[in-house]
């Protein structure tokens, strides 16, 4: 077979491999607390993963035709899905600097944007964000040179549609905003649109997903809650009764700078902004931003598991959205 056969090949095989590792009937959470079957559809998850780390899709890269080809199946399953816009059209451009711009491809470099209509607090706002841009095509690593991001972020914005599905299916009380965001991997050029195109809205805080399937110990991080600690208990009791282990940390520079993530993702636009944040993600792992980031390599159970969690953490900010209010302006 031809290098790109053996590729898809393999891509059809890990996948398969996943949708039948066990991911359709989620686990018991500790405690005893059944999770809540079919709230996430893991088939649909996976399918979602692959089609975006696909080597078709180049990379993803910002601004490149990798990067087109991902915008447009994120539009497509947002319109599948029933997603509506929170703005004019699901596809938001971005303002890029043009300094940044040799590092780009040459196109647009836009978010995908759609809302979940709160049903008693419309105009209050939650937002879940997930880059879905990668770097490219790069230096060849045992001949592969197609950085497909399958952790990094293909993920993170598979687990937006899932979430999505779900709060469609049983509406919040409070808006959830769903972006997808571009460029996160060369300036983070969609977040700061994104969050000036906000400025006048009260969002109560964002929600970001970086790298959340990839854990051969069953690890979930959320960091923010030492720069907000009002979100501690809420993610306390999350942890609680989370189907993977999840820690809170790295949003502190102690014991060490790289140890904080406070400025490594999508959030950190929301934090210039003085909007609070939970940022979900995993340690970096032998794969991280390297050709061998594909779908074989990720962690199946754990990620089906790490995205209930998220779609847990929403319906429990949502539940408690007047008390996250209420400590946002004693602040």
């Amino acid at each position: 077979m031809t290098a790109p056969r053996l590729a898809r090949r393999a891509t059809r095989l890990a996948l398969a491999a996943a949708l039948g590792a066990g991911c359709s009937t989620p686990a018991p959470l500790p405690g005893g607390a059944p999770s809540r079957a079919g709230a996430v559809d893991s088939a649909s998850l996976l399918r979602d993963l692959g089609a975006l780390a696909a080597d078709s899709m180049e990379g993803r890269l910002a601004g490149s035709a990798g990067g087109a080809r991902a915008r447009a199946f994120v539009v497509r399953r947002f319109r599948e899905l029933g997603l509506p816009p929170l703005f004019d059209s699901l596809v938001q451009p971005a303002t890029v600097d043009p300094a940044a711009r040799a590092r780009l491809g040459p196109g647009l470099v836009a978010n995908v944007v759609g809302v979940v209509r709160g049903t008693a607090r419309p105009e209050r706002y939650i937002v879940l964000t997930a880059h879905y841009d990668h770097v490219g095509i790069g230096r060849a690593v045992a001949g592969d040179s197609v950085y497909n991001g399958a952790d990094d972020n293909a993920s993170g914005a598979a687990a937006l549609l899932a979430v999505a599905r779900d709060l469609l299916r049983r509406p919040p009380a409070t808006s959830v905003i769903i972006a997808a965001l571009d460029a996160e991997e060369r300036g983070g050029f969609g977040a700061a649109e994104l969050v000036r195109s906000l400025a006048g809205r009260e969002v109560l805080l964002d929600i970001n997903l970086d790298m959340v399937s990839h854990s051969a110990a069953g690890e979930l991080y959320a960091a923010g809650a030492s720069h907000h600690p009002f979100l501690r208990p809420y993610l306390d009791t999350l942890a609680a009764r989370a189907p993977v282990r999840l820690i809170q940390g790295h949003d502190r520079p102690d014991p060490k700078p790289s140890d904080d993530w406070t400025t490594q993702s999508d959030h950190h636009a929301f934090h210039k902004a003085g909007i609070p944040w939970v940022y979900f993600g995993v340690e970096d792992h032998p794969d991280y931003h390297k050709p061998s980031d594909e779908v074989r390599t990720i962690t199946p159970g754990f990620y089906v598991r790490a995205v209930e969690t998220v779609l847990e953490a929403v319906r429990t900010f949502d539940r408690n959205a007047d008390a996250l209010a209420a400590a946002r302006a004693r602040r």
